[in-house]
């Protein structure tokens, strides 16, 4: 007899259909066809047993299972219920009536009880695109899959509670899933704008980054504040739309790190490594490609603290996904890509002992050692910054006041309103959301300057010894600026402010 049973393959964030076909004839024998890989081919093991301490018999048979298409290869542990599925639907242990209504996924343990697996979100996404009634999961991984509208999702704590849903002779716990709006937009954030003495100016330099999507990198010396800060800058973020929602969610399910209660990841990522990481847990990659902390920081927050730390190798790999918001991992058998839209807020020391420009303290570096190390940061890297802001030590008078007056949602809804215009100004420009994604062909058209703006930033790059790099960055800085100071035109007070925040382009910057 034989019979059809159905999961799929998760490559990157996208999901194929995968046919499992159980046939069965005599003789005795197991054959696993379909370019399985190990984990799929110990499923044998675990499915016997688990028939067996289900109070099942294993059928006494020649038995073929072949996972189709066969050009795609199977990796995973995922599909062990679906192959036990089909083999007891084969010999006729199970009804075959609802096996075409459902996908059938989970990993199985000796005694039959399922375990989670990974990337149930877009297979769940897949599953409802092409035409299936449901989805019957591990109850770990019903929250994940509740997210899409439209499909039923059922979860099970064993494979005995499955064969008795399928046979019509008990019910699975079926999942619902609601999106409370009101509570998604008092997401809460562990730390406070409120909460920082002085910097009035870093905070302002970080509004800007938040309004039009910049990318910033803070140098000051050891304990300015510069960790601090960083960490407050999800507080300011637009909450995720149900898209981007989706979208993060996808690569969060894909690898493994969504809690057991998670259905949707509501609050942007915020991602800070350790600079020993390496360049494959950075981008991606790895024989079975996974998604790395820049594709886990989608829609999110990088943060590298000690910029200069990191190994020149690992800073990069960051270059193209920063410039095209995708990262490509080629292996010889197969390519994936990894969405990597993501903010990148770094931190770094403006010297080796930090004390350089200090106001108070005495720099002990001997000569060219400052810009050996600030070289240890290329300038196609810093090309890519469009901020570069300086943070000075809070004075004892600025601590001993009281804390800020103003928050992170009052700062929120100015940045809130910035982004609700650059989205109206780029309605018609397809994947471009913020002021940070404009080509220099678009900076004729959007970041037009009157004559006196032109003629300062004429002025500016000459005397502060500005490179060419810069003139875009500022360019787009400043259309940010005018955006948060509801202004239609680019004016020199919003050219003023931007060429601040280029503080590493200046030459002799490094002494």
């Amino acid at each position: 007899m034989l019979v059809k049973t159905y999961g799929y393959a998760v490559t990157g964030i996208n999901a194929t259909q995968i046919t499992i076909e159980v046939n069965m004839t005599t003789g005795i024998n197991f054959f696993l066809v379909g370019l399985p890989d190990s984990a799929v081919k110990e499923s044998q093991q675990r499915i016997i047993a688990a028939i067996k301490n289900c109070g099942y018999k294993m059928p006494g048979k020649s038995i073929t299972v072949n996972m189709a298409p066969a050009d795609i290869r199977k990796e995973g542990a995922a599909y062990d219920l679906s192959i036990a599925i089909g083999i007891l639907a084969a010999s006729e242990q199970l009804k075959t009536d609802l096996l075409n209504d459902y996908v059938i996924m989970g990993e199985l343990s000796l005694d039959g009880e399922l375990r989670p697996i990974r990337g149930v979100l877009p297979i769940a996404i897949k599953a409802k695109e092409e035409g299936f009634k449901g989805i019957i999961l591990p109850k770990q991984n019903m929250a994940e899959a509740s997210v899409v509208e439209g499909l039923d999702v059922y979860g099970a704590e064993n494979m005995l509670q499955i064969i008795r849903f399928l046979n019509e002779e008990g019910e699975l716990e079926k999942a619902v899933f609601t999106r409370d709006e009101s509570q998604q937009n008092q997401l809460q954030h562990d730390f406070d704008f409120c909460d920082v003495r002085g910097q009035d100016n870093i905070k302002r330099a970080l509004e800007i980054a938040a309004a039009g999507g910049h990318n910033v990198i803070l140098i000051g010396p050891p304990g300015a504040g510069k960790t601090m800060l960083s960490k407050r800058l999800p507080s300011i973020l637009p909450e995720l739309s149900i898209q981007e929602a989706l979208e993060t969610t996808k690569i969060h399910s894909v690898a493994g790190k969504l809690g057991k209660q998670t259905g949707l990841i509501q609050q942007r990522p915020f991602r800070s490594p350790h600079h020993t990481i390496s360049d494959v847990a950075l981008v991606g990659g790895g024989g079975n490609p996974q998604p790395g902390e820049i594709s886990l920081a989608h829609n999110g927050v990088l943060f590298l603290d000690e910029l200069p730390e990191f190994k020149r190798t690992v800073l990069e790999v960051m270059r193209q996904p920063l410039e095209d918001r995708v990262v490509t991992i080629s292996r010889a058998k197969n390519t994936v890509e990894y969405p990597a839209g993501f903010m990148l807020i770094a931190s770094m020391n403006p010297c080796p002992c930090g004390f350089y420009n200090h106001p108070e303290k005495q720099c002990v570096c001997g000569p060219g050692v400052v810009q050996k190390y600030l070289n240890k940061i290329s300038g196609p890297l810093l090309d890519r910054i469009d901020l570069h802001v300086e943070v000075t030590p809070v004075p004892f008078t600025e601590l001993s006041k009281a804390p800020a007056k103003e928050k992170s949602k009052d700062i929120k809804s100015r940045v809130i309103n910035a982004r609700q215009v650059q989205k109206d100004r780029f309605k018609n420009r397809t994947g471009m959301h913020s002021n940070a994604q404009l080509r220099t062909k678009d900076l004729q058209v959007f970041c037009k300057l009157n004559e006196p703006s032109s003629l300062l930033l004429k002025n500016a790059m000459e005397k502060l010894g500005l490179s060419a790099r810069a003139y875009d960055r500022i360019l787009k800085v400043a259309r940010t600026i005018a955006d948060l100071d509801h202004a239609e035109n680019i004016e020199t007070n919003h050219i003023a402010e931007a060429i601040q925040y280029r503080s590493l382009d200046r030459s002799g910057w490094a002494g």
